[in-house]
């Protein structure tokens, strides 16, 4: 009987445009990683710089983010 890691994804439906979805496979493609690896790793970022992650409190200040529009 296989044995449950203590670290399991939990999984959800994404549903993201056209546009953004080709946007996504064009980073994950440059970074060398799969579509899955890049959401996640994007997701984990987001946390980690708005302070909701708790693998790091490190303090962010508004300018530390980037911006792009």
């Amino acid at each position: 009987m296989p044995t449950k890691t203590k670290q399991s994804t939990k999984g959800f439906l994404l549903r993201l445009d056209p546009s953004a979805m080709e946007e996504v496979e064009r980073w994950a493609a440059a970074e060398f990683r799969s579509v899955n690896g890049q959401l996640q790793w994007i997701v984990n970022d987001a946390l980690r710089r708005y302070r909701r992650s708790k693998k790091d409190d490190t303090p962010v200040s508004p300018s530390d983010s980037e911006t792009t529009e």
